[in-house]
């Protein structure tokens, strides 16, 4: 086994994402900026090209910016994710985005003077509409996004589109406290009646706000952020640092990101919005269960439970191992790789997912330094929960973090 220290200077107990870097977009399960800036200290890195394989909304590349680091690179399949990390990290001038707003707000309503604006508007493809929006939504969000699309800066266009996706989620009639797709209650849809207009010039100008008392002033001209929207592939020895929080799990038992951002996807033309959960690590599953390594145990007590969901599990594992190879053939020689990751339980079968991180890298010529183990005192679920849904049945939640530090030999 691999060594894991209990590292309380890194619990950051009380505080929260927005404690360093307001976000400027909800996303799912997004690692503290305040990690990846006291790990980048710890190790000395304040210069060198940074990665990100998995980059969701950019909290590495946070920590970057505050330690001084101006070449990151980042890469993620959902869409949303790519559009929250590019306008975080994109450097626009205040003015600009000002008169912007002034223009924006100004089409808005001068559409809305005529009764019949709705019949030039086109919709995009969303899957049962009408089941997640009222009409009035439905054409109120088609005005928004016409307004949009006709700024020319790309740029500011998709700064535009952060509100939106906001706004398309905060209208519909989803549950907004959960991150899968869940429909509000019969009654509850009674009295929902949302200005979607006011919610998003609300939600536009907390965005501009945030965005230029937070993230502008660190955008130096010098600062290079590269998100690509693509899977990450091997490039040979380009980077000096590996900076990343994966997902913990396959996406449909864990955390769902696509399920989160499949409307606003759709709304944003991604028509195949509703399959990212199917091509994120473990989404396809394998014919058999991963036999050896340090996982293989416990997969073995798995399937002697559920075989269905042992497969499940290996297809995940197997997944990031091609990841972590593809990382590793990647980093310079002396370079460091920091994975922030839980250890889920399924089956009541608690899975290092730490340690196999550490022997994956350490099979593809790195060392393992240290692993840190942090509280996780700032998630927002329950400490227990009943995965069975059978009375009284209950097991703890997932409760720490451990943080991954291996060197390339």
């Amino acid at each position: 086994m691999y060594k894991v220290e209990r590292n309380k200077k890194y619990d950051f107990t009380g505080q929260s994402y927005a404690s360093v870097y307001p976000n400027l977009h909800k996303y799912p399960a997004t690692m503290l900026p305040q990690i990846g800036i006291e790990i980048l200290k710890e190790l000395k890195i304040k210069n060198g090209a940074l990665l990100d394989p998995y980059c969701g909304s950019g909290s590495s590349f946070a920590s970057g910016l505050e330690c001084g680091l101006t070449e990151m690179y980042g890469y993620d399949i959902n869409p949303l994710a790519v559009l929250i990390s590019k306008v975080k990290f994109t450097k626009i001038a205040p003015k600009n985005l000002l008169s912007e707003k002034t223009s924006f707000r100004d089409n808005i309503f001068d559409l809305l003077k005529n009764e019949k604006y709705s019949e030039s508007l086109s919709i995009p493809q969303i899957t049962n509409i009408e089941f997640w929006f009222s009409k009035e939504v439905i054409n109120k969000l088609a005005l928004i996004k016409h307004c949009i699309d006709n700024i020319k800066d790309i740029n500011i266009r998709d700064f535009f589109y952060i509100p939106f996706s906001e706004t398309v989620r905060e209208c519909s009639y989803t549950r907004n406290n959960e991150f899968k797709l869940f429909r509000m209650k019969s009654e509850d849809l009674l009295h929902f009646n949302p200005d979607v207009i006011s919610v998003y010039l609300n939600k536009l100008n907390e965005t501009i706000l945030i965005y230029n008392y937070c993230y502008f002033p660190k955008l130096k001209d010098h600062v290079k952020v590269d998100v690509k929207y693509s899977a990450f592939n091997t490039h040979d020895e380009c980077f000096d640092v590996v900076l990343t929080s994966p997902p913990y799990g396959d996406s449909r038992t864990t955390v769902a990101y696509g399920q989160f951002s499949t409307l606003s996807n759709e709304w944003m033309g991604f028509n195949y919005a509703r399959k990212i959960d199917g091509m994120l690590m473990g989404g396809n599953k394998p014919k058999h269960c991963i036999p050896e390594g340090l996982i293989g145990d416990y997969i073995t007590q798995i399937n002697k439970i559920d075989s269905k969901r042992a497969l499940e599990v290996s297809s995940f594992y197997e997944d990031l191992n091609t990841s972590i190879q593809q990382v590793a053939k990647s980093v310079c020689n002396g370079g460091k790789s920091v994975y922030v990751v839980g250890n889920r339980t399924v089956k009541n079968v608690l899975l290092p997912t730490d340690q196999f991180i550490a022997e994956k890298f350490e099979e593809n010529g790195f060392k393992h330094l240290i692993t840190y183990e942090r509280a996780l005192s700032n998630k927002s679920m329950p400490c227990r929960n009943s995965p069975t849904n059978e009375t009284g049945k209950t097991v703890n939640t997932m409760m720490w973090e451990y943080i991954v530090v291996c060197e390339k030999q």
